[in-house]
């Protein structure tokens, strides 16, 4: 990773999988009495105390979860779970992850964000895609066995790349219709079947663009479990060509002086001007550390 220890969310406080616990049942059950558990709606909201902050509930207090709950990992000795929320309570406050991200601990964010990602899994993973079968979870929730066929089916992880496109002086940003007004973000887009991270780059800053890229360089990554990417991050060197931006990707591309994105980054333009992406995601990590100085 380059420089110095990202700011973004879901990386930092990361706790130990301990995966070699995952096929120990006997362990797991005398684990699950003292264990922390983070339970989680069909919206992937957690449950929260008053005013947002989170909750250490115990295992003990809900052993009719243990079944469905997904080990997360240790912590001290102390393990964690996630699962589902029965929503015995709709009263009940909870939080967004986003919200989270910007409130909670990084370690229980962090969490927070693996459970969110690995029980949208299971949730949308009931059935084998080969035979149509149900799917019975092992492995501490992290593998699901058809009881057809008895094939494997692990979370799935999507790959993303995204980029911070530099023809030297400036910066290329790109925004889609739905976002807040002059909000704009560096490019993005999924990692195809037999393609490389470095032709992926080229390949979606052209069509969202028409920016031909000529080199680029991996930084940092970031899980975004919005359901379930993992953002690469890349900065990139392209050729000064003015954008054309796709119909079917962009509202807006355009190329922001180095003035311009130290102006949104020091919170200057919050009445008019460029608006960055928060401060939780990878995206404005590489915009600062391009205005930094950083190259590909």
């Amino acid at each position: 990773m380059a420089g110095a220890t990202p700011g973004f969310a879901f990386v930092e406080g990361a706790l130990d999988r301990a995966e070699f616990l995952r096929t120990r049942g006997d362990r797991l059950a005398e684990l699950w009495p003292d264990a922390r558990l983070l339970r989680l709606d069909a919206d992937g909201r957690a449950l929260c105390a008053t005013g947002g902050a989170p909750v250490d509930e115990r295992g003990a207090a809900h052993p009719a979860l243990q079944a469905e709950a997904v080990l997360l990992g240790m912590e001290g000795g102390r393990a964690w779970f996630a699962a589902p929320d029965p929503a015995t309570d709709p009263g009940a406050p909870r939080v967004d992850l986003r919200t989270a991200a910007a409130s909670w601990p990084v370690r229980e964010a962090t969490a927070f964000a693996q459970a969110r990602a690995v029980l949208h899994w299971r949730a949308r993973h009931r059935h084998c895609g080969a035979c149509g079968a149900r799917l019975r979870f092992e492995r501490a929730g992290w593998l699901g066995r058809c009881e057809g066929c008895a094939s494997e089916h692990y979370p799935r992880t999507d790959p993303a790349v995204i980029v911070a496109v530099t023809d030297g002086e400036r910066l290329l940003l790109g925004r889609q219709a739905d976002w807040p007004p002059r909000r704009y973000s560096t490019l993005a887009g999924f990692v195809e079947p037999g393609e490389t991270l470095e032709q992926t780059v080229v390949r979606e800053v052209f069509e969202e663009s028409a920016v031909r890229v000529r080199r680029c360089r991996y930084l940092a990554s970031q899980p975004w479990p919005f359901p379930s990417s993992l953002m690469l991050g890349f900065i990139a060197e392209a050729e000064p060509d003015v954008p054309r931006p796709s119909d079917e990707e962009l509202e807006d591309a355009r190329w922001f002086t180095r003035e311009e994105v130290g102006d949104a980054l020091e919170g200057r333009t919050r009445e008019q001007g460029l608006l960055l992406s928060p401060r939780l995601s990878i995206s404005r990590w590489l915009v600062e550390y391009w205005h930094r100085g950083g190259a590909a």
